[in-house]
């Protein structure tokens, strides 16, 4: 299990404690070991992709420890503990955490930063002292919560709209995915006579090369194998090579296997992953707010 960004921080500065310069690949080592950390667990990554979780937590350890005046940086992505850090050692604190840490005047003036704080109790409020994730975590943690209730409404209001609107909102989606240009010459909605299973043609590139036939299902029900052999169907009579199955629902086992069994390309697309690619592609969602999250140019600091 991976231990949260404050159990890393005692562990972290003991690591400090022989006053020699080390790099933080090095302290990420030593953890990893102390903590038995499996391959996979190393591997996992914050949601964002954009770090693995445990490198993750052990930046934030050591930036508390710098907070706090127990570390300092010596050169780039190098550390090693200062006098505080060994006085500290000296006392054998059974953990350090944030809750520990407001002991310390330079923490407490780094987290205040501009603010006015008028009590050491008050500034324990500044971070949350009982979390175990780290801002990055937290941050991300939010972000999906207000995806996935983006997600629920999308799919909401997709489930309302008319067949045919529907249809056309599938091809609108195929061709911002970069198939075949614009609507009007790469794609359009249609319906055959005599319900022969496909809902729209889309060109698969914008040379017009080979072209994609779609079936857009608005279903609140799971849709099964038999709907998915009616396309197949339907593609054998048009001598189609590929098409795309796409529904608000979901599809059953026996639907997904059947399909990857297919000579003819078959791509399923459930309700979650068309509400993803509308997200991915805006398409039918506007940005609200922006934040961009920076973080400090080592090359820029880089000390001789």
């Amino acid at each position: 299990m991976i231990p949260d960004y404050q159990s890393l921080m005692l562990p972290l500065l003991k690591f400090s404690g022989d006053q020699q310069e080390h790099s933080v690949s090095e302290a990420i080592e030593f953890l990893a070991n102390k903590f038995k950390l499996t391959e996979d667990e190393l591997n996992e990554w914050l949601s964002s992709k954009s770090q693995k979780l445990f490198y993750n937590r052990v930046y934030w350890a050591k930036a508390y420890l710098k907070m706090s005046g127990l570390v300092e940086n010596v050169r780039r992505s190098y550390f090693r503990i200062t006098q505080q850090g060994l006085e500290t050692l000296k006392e054998n604190p059974e953990s350090i955490n944030i809750k520990y840490l407001r002991k310390f005047p330079a923490f407490i003036s780094s987290i205040a930063g501009d603010k006015k704080i008028d009590s050491k109790e008050e500034s324990i409020n500044v971070i949350n002292v009982s979390s175990s994730k780290t801002p990055e975590e937290i941050l991300e943690d939010a972000y999906q919560k207000i995806k996935e209730t983006l997600l629920n409404e999308i799919l909401s209001k997709v489930k309302k709209i008319h067949p045919s609107e529907f249809e056309k909102l599938v091809v609108e989606l195929l061709v911002r995915m970069g198939y075949g240009g614009s609507i009007a010459e790469a794609g359009k909605a249609t319906r055959y006579r005599n319900d022969e299973g496909i809902d729209g043609i889309i060109k698969e590139d914008k040379l017009g090369l080979d072209v994609i036939y779609i079936q857009a299902k608005r279903w609140e029900g799971t849709v099964s194998r038999p709907e998915i052999q009616k396309f197949v169907g339907a593609l054998a009579g048009q001598r189609a090579k590929k098409g795309v199955f796409i529904t608000t629902s979901d599809f059953s086992k026996e639907a997904i296997t059947y399909a990857s069994q297919m000579d003819t390309k078959i791509v399923l697309i459930d309700g979650e992953t068309l509400a993803q690619y509308m997200i991915d592609y805006s398409l039918g969602v506007s940005v609200q707010n922006s934040y961009e999250i920076k973080k400090i140019d080592s090359d820029y600091f880089e000390e001789e």
